[in-house]
């Protein structure tokens, strides 16, 4: 049964392979953000033990999935339960690249312009991804990498789109 986890910073890329995963493999798919939040502004994270409920609630009603995101704290929960891993180790400059070319992103914001309007936010926050060392970092993501005993793989470019 096919079971990813894909992690890495933000603007790395995982939105994007795992719809592309779930779209040539059939396979539901999570994404981290939706679920680690509270609707509070500022946003403050959830209790680990309610983003839990919700991650084992997707994983009982689906056989195969993707869940991707950037906490190895949530991750680590699912760890045993997945098949492969997939760190989209990209370089930093790539990542903000990625994040300043990224589409309207429904799911987690109400419009483009609330979207763009955290953008320098979010290009902050990516440029700091090797100097931090919460659950969000380089460091994090690299030491759940290493300790995967199962398949895994990295990936540090771009993955190029396919012609539709």
């Amino acid at each position: 049964m096919t079971k990813i986890l894909i992690f890495g910073n933000s603007g790395s890329g995982k939105s994007t392979l795992a719809r592309r995963l779930c779209e040539t493999q059939g396979l539901a798919h999570l994404d981290l953000d939706t679920l680690a939040w509270k609707p509070t502004s500022p946003p403050e994270r959830k209790p680990i033990y309610e983003s839990e409920q919700e991650i084992q609630a997707f994983t009982a009603t689906n056989e195969t999935w993707v869940i991707e995101g950037c906490y190895t704290d949530l991750l680590k929960l699912v760890q045993a339960q997945s098949s492969e891993i997939i760190f989209m180790n990209l370089p930093i400059e790539l990542c903000i690249a990625n994040a300043k070319a990224r589409p309207w992103e429904p799911h987690k914001y109400d419009t483009k312009q609330a979207q763009d309007d955290n953008l320098p936010m979010l290009i902050d926050w990516i440029a700091q991804y090797t100097k931090r060392d919460d659950t969000f970092s380089y460091t994090a993501h690299q030491q759940f990498y290493e300790n995967y005993s199962g398949n895994k793989k990295m990936i540090t470019q771009n993955i190029p789109h396919q012609a539709s």
